[in-house]
């Protein structure tokens, strides 16, 4: 298994995967939808993606990060919005191959760190505590929706 930066030369091992991820979230499946977000992400370059890749080339799961600011800190930190592992490639170390890898971006770019918000019943916490995550409970998170 390896990690790599994905591109848009890898949109099509990515978007089976992508689509995964939003049906376990609940969200219908659409592919197409899928290809397009994921092609504008590419193309206006507003997002990293770290693709987890098998031997033969075949997708196992990917992790996708959004860059933002800290005003206090006057540093960039990173939006770990998206991971996710195939069914078949979980228990296998991909999910922490591509959180360790957002981590090594993190450190190259001087960045702050890397947030990440989470389902409470989500049994990733797990990884995420093992790996050094802190929730931290001295925040409130609020979202206004439209």
């Amino acid at each position: 298994m390896k990690v790599i930066t994905a591109s848009i030369e890898n949109i099509e091992q990515i978007v089976p995967l992508f689509n995964a991820y939003r049906v376990f979230y609940k969200q219908a499946s659409n592919l197409e939808a899928a290809r397009k977000f994921l092609k504008e992400r590419f193309t206006k370059q507003d997002s990293v993606i770290f693709l987890c890749l098998d031997a033969s080339g075949k997708g196992l799961g990917f992790t996708q990060l959004y860059p933002s600011f800290s005003s206090v800190s006057m540093q960039r930190i990173y939006i770990l919005n998206d991971l996710f592992v195939t069914s078949e490639a979980r228990k296998q170390g991909v999910g922490e191959a591509l959180m360790e890898r957002a981590k090594k971006l993190a450190i190259k770019e001087g960045c702050r760190g890397i947030t990440l918000e989470t389902d409470t019943e989500n049994p990733a916490q797990s990884l995420y505590k093992r790996l050094g995550w802190k929730n931290d409970v001295n925040v409130n998170h609020y979202t206004w929706e439209v």
